[in-house]
């Protein structure tokens, strides 16, 4: 299968160009000619020598250098923060990502939309006892709630400020507890510290 592709697809000869004095003429391995321009004394391509220009060179220059400087400033910037880590960093660390959650902590409150589908599954599963899908349902709710004028969604509402209010005291609450909790912890671990001392 090789040789019939290269018998049909036989190397196309190359293009020379031809320099005004083949002195300066070089050539690379694949065949294409470089020249060296006297101002800036680099090799150029023949072909793209019109479009040299040696004051945009340095300026393309300048900016190649700056960008070089800016990245390699910001490389620097995270190896600064790879230092070794004692165990106080580790602890605060893991403080800082994902907190655990309170099971005693108390539930958010639904908000008045969730509070109108509670009434609307219900509604829809008597009117739709054959419909098993989730995505019906809530489709079908959302829509009659976009619908809904704003007096027929206050009685919602206001159940859910109701809620909101509950949630804050019993979260006051909750903090209090734990607060006090804490306080009984800390000092229940002084003293432990001072039994091992005086041990």
């Amino acid at each position: 299968m090789g040789r019939s592709s290269s018998r049909s697809n036989p190397p196309r000869p190359r293009k020379r160009v031809e320099a005004e004095t083949a002195s300066t003429l070089k050539r690379a391995r694949d065949g294409s000619a470089f020249t060296r321009c006297e101002a800036c004394k680099k090799d150029v391509a023949v072909v793209l020598i019109d479009m040299h220009s040696c004051s945009l060179d340095s300026k393309i220059r300048m900016t190649l250098e700056s960008q070089v400087v800016e990245k390699a400033v910001e490389a620097k910037k995270p190896v600064e923060k790879k230092r070794a880590v004692s165990s106080e960093g580790k602890e605060r660390k893991a403080k800082k990502g994902k907190k655990s959650k309170d099971s005693s902590a108390p539930k958010r409150p639904a908000t008045a939309f969730f509070l109108f589908m509670e009434d609307f599954r219900k509604t829809f599963k008597e009117a739709n006892p054959d419909n098993k899908s989730v995505a019906v349902v809530s489709k079908e709710g959302g829509e009659k709630w976009k619908t809904m004028s704003d007096e027929e969604k206050k009685p919602y509402i206001v159940r859910a400020a109701e809620l909101k209010e509950e949630y804050a005291k019993a979260v006051e609450k909750h903090d209090q507890e734990d607060e006090e909790e804490e306080k009984e912890g800390s000092s229940k671990e002084e003293e432990e510290v001072e039994e091992e001392n005086e041990a």
